[in-house]
């Protein structure tokens, strides 16, 4: 059903639903590196070597599907990059931290398809690439991080400058 990140406390479950999603990329191992390099980044990564399981779902699909839950869940009736569903309270991650063994549900990361393959070609890089920015973008979510104030923006996009450089991947924010 899932797959333990490396060594740590972090399991994830990668679904694949739509056929766009291109094959011959490893979704496990994409979604492993980019989980694991998020932690890595902040002052939850002690949380990946805990005894307890953190499982995030991550959910690649279709425009359709996300417009669907973009409209139910912020109003929003179109499609977008990413979703971000936590499980937690932002005022319990830092808890997680502390845990002993058992399971937290720290939440969902659903892609839609269309956008990434969109949204990649515009910016000439790999599909795979900006996908891995984007689930990268969604743990920072789950694990409390926003972009609604500049400050918060600020502090979230040099995390994700921070994990693409350090796995290898383009600046997103780069003009």
């Amino acid at each position: 059903m899932g797959r333990r990140v490396g060594q740590c406390g972090v399991m994830i479950d990668t679904i694949v639903i739509n056929e766009g999603w291109p094959e011959q990329v490893d979704w496990e191992a994409q979604g492993e590196m980019a989980v694991a390099a998020a932690f890595a980044a902040t002052p939850y990564a002690g949380c990946a070597a805990q005894p307890a399981t953190i499982e995030i779902a991550i959910r690649l699909t279709s425009d359709k599907e996300v417009q669907k839950l973009n409209a139910a869940y912020r109003q929003k009736d179109k499609p977008t990059n990413v979703l971000s569903f936590p499980m937690i309270d932002p005022d319990m991650l830092e808890s997680l931290a502390r845990t002993n063994d058992m399971e937290i549900l720290l939440g969902d990361i659903v892609l839609a398809q269309g956008v990434c393959t969109a949204e990649a070609a515009e910016k000439n890089i790999p599909m795979a690439d900006h996908a891995t920015h984007l689930i990268v973008h969604g743990v920072l979510h789950l694990l409390g991080y926003d972009h609604m104030g500049d400050a918060e923006a600020e502090t979230m996009e040099a995390i994700e400058r921070d994990v693409l450089r350090k796995l290898g991947l383009h600046d997103p924010y780069e003009d």
